[in-house]
């Protein structure tokens, strides 16, 4: 399952040498895996900064309202936003945690008070900048 989470575009022979296992074996095995669900996609990762989105934000969200037509109406407008990376429902003072990616500053700011806080859903935010990013994964650990 690691080789498949580092390079899901590797040949099965690859992954079967990885496992060490044979070519057939790894066939059934990634099969097996997408028919439960485990492999939900398979993706290109994409350079933020040569993609033209090196700001990365946290922006955390507070709801004026939480009944459940609220809440239903926030996911709809978060997933129709494709700066928005990942959106978190969390503990503590916020409703939300938004990774959201931008350009520039500027962008986010244009992003932020022409959509995000324009929304009927959204009370408060409040963006932190990544300044540097330490760590990146996408693969679970297994």
């Amino acid at each position: 399952m690691q080789a498949v989470q580092a390079d899901a575009a590797a040949s099965l022979a690859t992954l079967a040498a990885a496992a060490g296992i044979a070519t057939s074996t790894a066939w059934r095995k990634v099969q097996e895996f997408e028919k439960l669900g485990l492999i939900k996609g398979r993706v290109a990762l994409l350079d933020p900064a040569l993609a033209d989105a090196r700001l990365c934000v946290f922006a955390t969200v507070r709801l004026g309202d939480h009944s459940e037509a609220a809440i239903a109406g926030f996911a709809t407008v978060i997933r129709s936003y494709p700066q928005i990376m990942e959106a978190h429902a969390i503990s503590g003072t916020a409703d939300y945690m938004l990774k959201i990616r931008c350009r520039d500053v500027e962008g986010y700011e244009a992003f932020m008070t022409h959509q995000l806080l324009r929304s009927p859903y959204v009370k408060s935010v409040v963006s932190s900048f990544s300044l540097k990013e330490l760590k990146y994964t996408t693969a679970l650990p297994l």
